[in-house]
């Protein structure tokens, strides 16, 4: 092997100090140091996200934007650095290249994003509401008897899932194997590249069955667009919806309502609603970003960045977190971060995330139900003892117990009081996009 680290070229940036580990519990259980350390190195520092794989991590608020924006002296794809990379690294999953909007530039990326912007905007908001209602009162009934909880494994990982899945018409047997797929790859644990490939199949079998007999569902949308995607696009495409939209979203409701669980500034939300479901996100996507350090770009040739020399095909990530805590003072004035500010959680750029919408109508839904029905709400261990999900891309707490007044079974819509009462329910889209 060669004298630096794999997928690296030689180091030529901030810093030829040993790079700061993006991976594993020390970086899991305090994110935000790591970040001050880093930012000693400059507006960009030298990172490992994986045993032997380093990046450039941009840690600095208008480099990060700057770095967003930048399509001429960086490109999206990562065929290049991917050369140096082994084919088993748990980071392909989610770097890896794949004909997706993700992973690509001009052309080609506006044709895979108008599929994904259309297929989106046909889910209508009243109705996205009432299918999280209806999902949250099905999920809580099934804890709310017992005053105990966890609000990772049985509702805030389990909402968006059954809704995404619904949405898709992912049949009911194989909603656990999206699960599985979307949480191995962003764990980036040794068997990721496994989860990836769980998550295609299941994808795949879909794109196939719906070519042969359509359904009402947002699969059929994607595959009638006037792009005319092949199988393989379409099933990338809905792979990195599913990924990128399931994960995040959870992780999302789960950050937020640990916020609201364990920080003095939000106690009478739960009792006497002092703070409402979108301040208590708004403060998270400043904070504690579900996607942490993602936004992987590389230098189209060599450059120099903002006074950091830069090698064609060097992997170059944005810390999200990192910059959001660093943008100018006027950003985090409260009346400037009421209803997002400027803050980079959903990223900047031609590569903005497309579901902004429908993952905060999401969230939101989701809070509001949960807190509405378990008033009193409590963490049942101290905040400094939970335990955070290790992997350099997101920021997620493993576990949230919690512990409540026993309810009554909560009977749901039409009389669904348990798990097994509500069976798969087809996606309902609208009829044309929203625009």
């Amino acid at each position: 092997m060669n004298s630096h680290t794999a997928g690296t070229p030689p180091p030529t940036g901030p810093s030829a100090l040993e790079p700061l580990a993006l991976y594993g519990a020390d970086f899991a259980a305090d994110p935000h140091g790591h970040y001050g350390r880093l930012r000693a190195q400059g507006p960009l520092a030298r990172v490992r996200i994986a045993p032997d794989i380093d990046a450039l991590l941009v840690t600095d608020y208008q480099a990060a934007v700057d770095l967003l924006r930048d399509t001429e002296t960086f490109t999206k794809d990562p065929r290049v650095w991917q050369a140096g990379v082994p084919a088993g690294s748990p980071v392909l999953p989610v770097l890896g290249h794949r004909p997706t909007a993700l992973f690509t530039d001009g052309a080609v990326h506006a044709r895979y994003r108008e599929v994904i912007n259309d297929t989106l905007a046909l889910i209508e908001p009243h109705l996205l509401r009432a299918e999280v209602t209806r999902v949250a009162q099905r999920l809580i009934a099934a804890f709310s008897a017992t005053g105990t909880g966890d609000l990772i494994a049985q509702y805030a990982r389990g909402l968006p899932l059954h809704v995404f899945t619904a949405s898709f018409g992912v049949a009911p047997e194989d909603s656990e194997r999206v699960v599985r797929g979307t949480a191995g790859m962003m764990d980036s644990a040794q068997d990721a590249t496994a989860a990836h490939d769980e998550l295609v199949g299941v994808v795949t079998a879909l794109v196939s069955a719906r070519r042969r007999e359509p359904g009402r569902d947002l699969t059929t949308c994607l595959l009638e667009h006037p792009a005319g995607l092949d199988d393989d696009e379409a099933v990338r495409q809905i792979t990195l919806i599913m990924s990128t939209g399931h994960e995040p979203t959870a992780n999302l409701i789960g950050n937020a309502l640990l916020r609201m669980l364990s920080d003095a500034g939000y106690g009478g939300s739960l009792r006497g609603g002092a703070t409402t479901a979108r301040e208590a996100i708004d403060d998270v996507l400043w904070r504690d970003p579900p996607l942490a350090n993602m936004g992987a770009h590389f230098p189209r040739h060599d450059t120099e960045f903002h006074g950091v020399p830069l090698r064609a095909g060097q992997l170059v990530l944005v810390s999200f977190a990192a910059a959001n805590t660093q943008a100018p003072p006027s950003f985090l004035d409260p009346a400037v971060r009421s209803g997002g500010g400027a803050h980079l959680a959903w990223s900047a750029g031609p590569h903005r995330c497309p579901a902004r919408q429908p993952a905060l109508l999401m969230a939101m839904t989701a809070i509001e139900q949960l807190t509405s029905q378990l008033c009193d709400l409590r963490l049942a261990v101290e905040p400094g003892a939970l335990l955070w999900r290790p992997g350099p891309f997101h920021r997620a707490p493993a576990h949230l117990p919690v512990r409540f007044t026993p309810l009554n079974a909560l009977p749901g819509p039409e009389g669904e009081g348990t798990p097994e009462a509500a069976d798969h329910v087809p996606a309902r889209v609208g009829g044309t996009p929203n625009g």
